[in-house]
């Protein structure tokens, strides 16, 4: 490993875990094509609790989950056994009940119509089937408040039970798509979500340490959610652990992980689909999903609703930005230097990851803090993808 890479980076974790701002522990990795590059961790798993932050601890990973959903929703494209462009009401026929929303009569119910347009899987992936989520849109979060509507992390099938947006195929905006898209792949393969990602994406890429419902050793090295309080401070969520037996395998934020783990599929994406022990997509489909699909759309600011789970997010404030299949994209080089193209996404508890193909470098960042977009570990991870160039590109 380069001496000075790692120097750099271990200041930038050490430094965001210490002082009065801080975050409680991170782990953090850069890989290339041929392996890991770098990975470290600072601080804690549970503040106030006996137990240093390592690199095999285990993370609520959130929407980072999104990523191998879409690669699960892919493999069965190559397969022939799913159209993108077909209504995804062919295979999962619940999903074709689903209504766009009006308005609220003065009584506060929700006035619907029946969608003009079908949803497709493609919309499904680049969120643009109409679905959002509570904590980033009001009229969602007025359903819950008002209607009773679940949350989503209750991982139950009522809480996708939410009308549409818009119509279908028309706007962009971030919410459950990759949760219905897990249940078009159930709907397909006959198995759970869980069963075909570990059967067609785990084991092909190693990754021993990722899924739905953790094990004995998972649960032991298990980093809890921290919560970010007004005046700067951290309090420890101890109970909050996402739904172990959960009714619906959600695609769009139920996995548990470590960031190797995330890194073995980074590194895959970053092969042209080639994993460490077998393949998981051909390079042409992976070539697909690092397309721009929303034609003229960009993808938007997420107002924080709910402000004790997110603040309003938007990377890269001011650079336009598009969506592949299922990863944003930034049309312009960044100045953390991860050039123009390049994917990445995050997850609710602050962590976030790259893809740059072009120069064969992927990152993951993960700490367990709420609210998302949380200033301390947006700028601790800035910090880390601007040193990770600094050294890996001159």
């Amino acid at each position: 490993m380069n001496t000075g890479l790692t120097s750099s980076l271990n200041h930038v974790l050490d430094t965001v875990t210490a002082g009065p701002l801080r975050v409680p522990g991170v782990v953090a990795a850069i890989t290339g094509r041929d392996g890991l590059v770098y990975e470290g961790a600072s601080g804690q798993r549970t503040l106030g609790q006996v137990g240093e932050m390592t690199t095999d601890s285990v993370f609520a990973m959130f929407s980072t989950t999104k990523a191998i959903t879409a690669t699960a929703v892919l493999q069965l494209v190559e397969e022939g056994r799913l159209d993108l462009d077909a209504p995804a009401r062919d295979y999962l026929p619940m999903i074709g009940e689903r209504q766009v929303l009006e308005g609220f009569d003065s009584d506060g119910s929700p006035r619907l119509r029946p969608p003009k347009n079908p949803i497709t899987t493609r919309m499904l992936l680049l969120h643009t089937a109409g679905f959002g989520y509570e904590f980033f849109n009001e009229d969602y979060n007025r359903l819950a408040r008002e209607q009773g509507l679940p949350g989503i992390i209750s991982a139950s099938l009522a809480s996708l039970q939410t009308p549409l947006l818009f119509e279908p195929g028309e706007q962009w905006e971030y919410g459950s798509s990759l949760d219905w898209a897990g249940l078009v792949v159930e709907a397909i393969t006959g198995q759970r979500l869980g069963e075909v990602m570990q059967q067609r994406i785990f084991e092909p890429l190693g990754m021993t340490d990722t899924a739905f419902t953790m094990t004995p050793s998972m649960l032991q090295r298990r980093a809890c959610l921290h919560q970010r309080e007004v005046d700067g401070s951290l309090s420890v969520l101890e109970d909050f652990i996402l739904p172990q037996d959960p009714e619906v395998h959600m695609g769009g934020h139920g996995l548990y992980s470590t960031v190797q783990d995330y890194c073995r599929f980074i590194r895959a994406w970053l092969n042209d689909g080639q994993g460490d022990h077998g393949r998981i997509l051909r390079p042409e489909t992976i070539r697909l999903a690092e397309t721009n699909g929303l034609d003229n759309l960009k993808i938007k600011a997420l107002p924080g609703v709910i402000p004790s789970l997110t603040n309003t997010v938007e990377f890269f404030p001011g650079m336009p930005k598009s969506w592949g299949l299922s990863f944003m994209i930034n049309d312009e080089d960044a100045h953390t230097g991860r050039p123009a193209g390049s994917l990445a996404w995050a997850g609710l508890a602050n962590l976030f990851y790259w893809i740059d193909r072009k120069n064969g470098i992927g990152g993951f960042w993960a700490t367990q803090i709420l609210p998302f977009a949380d200033p301390i570990s947006v700028s601790g991870y800035l910090g880390f993808e601007t040193a990770a160039y600094r050294y890996l590109t001159r």
